[in-house]
């Protein structure tokens, strides 16, 4: 299991102005926290409470059908396309780059055991779409269009563009077998266009939000698709779910860490949480927490309609890269920030350091490992920050594989509406979101959205 510590958080390292004395906090919230862990648990089967991602480690149909559509297109692509924004992406980039091998596009497909390459549009770049799409053999791609409502702007141009070329390569008819949607199960612009074009298809569950929707069909087809494990994944989330029903907060990691967050965010003005993984393999874990942090927890009104303007501010990071970047504002700079560090104990591989340049100053390094090298790495800035003062903590995983990746983006979803209660907020809406959206409609020229162009219009000529 994932290993949690919190103890570079605690006045006995970072001091009583900047740090928690955690143990007390734990013993204050013990019964808030358990109320919350047993209230989402009464709620997640409910409709409308939108906890129904707390269920998808148990999915068994879903995972049977992923895995048969996947054997059935196995060695008929080269490619896979997916099409998506927002949590449509950010948890298949995040697991993919976590678990297929470094550079796995530039292998051999020999190299790949014949399984396709991987390629997520997840912007509207122009120069982006046209640069990949130019180099893919579409005829050997298949393409995964994924939006729940079937109304993103983004995703449905892409699917657009790419689908008029797919037709003029492959005919009318013979283009429907590269496409499969993954989609609302009843409603939504992508659902009819696949019903009425023929389209294989999967589903966005109902009370399933974007960015909780990685181990639903969104994320397990692409990665069932290039050879992933998905069993394995999904057998860590049943365990980690499993550890974080569990009541009492000095036995759940993610309880724990939703309230240190909390807390030194109301308590310590500490309103910036960074994430960073002492793996490039994790990297864009760190931008799937960005999205599910910040859109989760923004909120302008509490539950009772409040004003409050709440939400710490997510940063991205990567260790070592970031000690040359980032550590010198973390460390002398405000002092407004919470660390969170992720550790891997043990690499696929190991990398030694050969025994030259014994003359000279860097000589010291030879025999070691990489692996030696870049935990000491983490270790070490752990401890310089506890030194300016700066609070941390540490999420320390056995190793990058399926089951432990599953364990961390679940305790990370866990931890995030456990936060959300403590703020009193709807965890899962984002009417901020929303507004620039309707703008864009109306920018665009989407029928029923005259009356906010014209207003727009007038805003735009006005600044």
């Amino acid at each position: 299991m994932l290993r949690f510590d919190y103890k570079n958080a605690d006045i006995s390292i970072v001091g009583q102005e900047h740090g928690l004395d955690v143990e007390y906090e734990f013993s204050s919230y013990k019964t808030k926290i358990a109320e919350i862990i047993t209230d989402l648990n009464k709620r997640k089967d409910k409709p409308g409470q939108w906890l129904q991602w707390m269920n998808l480690g148990y999915s068994e149909e879903t995972v049977w059908y992923v895995k048969e559509y996947a054997s059935m297109v196995r060695n008929r692509f080269d490619n896979i396309l997916v099409l998506g924004i927002g949590g449509s992406a950010l948890g298949g980039l995040a697991v993919t780059e976590a678990l297929l091998k470094p550079y796995w596009n530039f292998l051999t497909p020999e190299q790949r055991d014949n399984f396709p390459r991987i390629f997520f549009l997840d912007n509207i770049d122009p120069d982006s779409i046209n640069g990949l799409l130019d180099i893919l053999n579409l005829k050997k791609t298949l393409v995964n269009v994924i939006t729940k409502s079937g109304s993103t702007a983004e995703t449905m141009s892409q699917f657009m563009i790419v689908k008029s070329r797919l037709e003029k390569e492959l005919g009318e008819d013979e283009y429907r077998k590269n496409v499969v949607a993954t989609t609302d199960r009843q409603t939504g612009v992508l659902r009819q266009i696949a019903e009425q074009e023929g389209y294989k298809t999967f589903v966005v569950p109902d009370d399933v939000g974007g960015r909780f929707s990685v181990f639903s069909a969104v994320g397990l087809l692409p990665f069932a698709l290039v050879g992933i494990d998905i069993d394995e994944i999904t057998n860590g989330i049943k365990d980690m779910d499993l550890a974080l029903k569990n009541t009492d907060i000095k036995e759940n990691i993610a309880a724990q860490n939703a309230l240190i967050q909390y807390l030194m965010d109301t308590k310590k003005g500490k309103d910036l949480s960074v994430m960073m993984p002492y793996s490039s393999r994790l990297r864009y874990v760190s931008d799937w927490y960005v999205q599910l942090w910040a859109e989760s927890l923004g909120k302008d009104t509490d539950k009772q309609g409040n004003h409050i303007h709440v939400g710490p501010t997510p940063i991205r990071a990567l260790g070592a890269t970031d000690q040359h970047s980032q550590v010198q504002l973390y460390n002398e700079g405000p002092n407004n920030k919470i660390i969170n560090f992720i550790r891997v104990d043990e690499f696929d591989t190991n990398l030694e350091i050969p025994r030259i340049f014994e003359y000279t100053g860097i000589g010291y390094l030879g025999g070691k490992t990489v692996n030696d090298l870049i935990n000491a790495e983490a270790d070490s800035t752990r401890v310089a920050l506890a030194d300016y003062a700066r609070p941390t903590v540490t999420i320390s995983l056995p190793k990058v594989d399926g089951y432990h990746v599953g364990q961390l983006l679940y305790m990370l979803e866990v931890q995030t509406a456990i936060a959300g209660e403590l703020y009193n907020i709807n965890t899962f809406d984002q009417p901020g979101v929303e507004q620039a959206k309707n703008y864009t409609y109306a920018l665009m020229g989407r029928a029923g959205y005259e009356d906010s162009a014209r207003v727009l219009q007038a805003k735009m000529a006005a600044v």
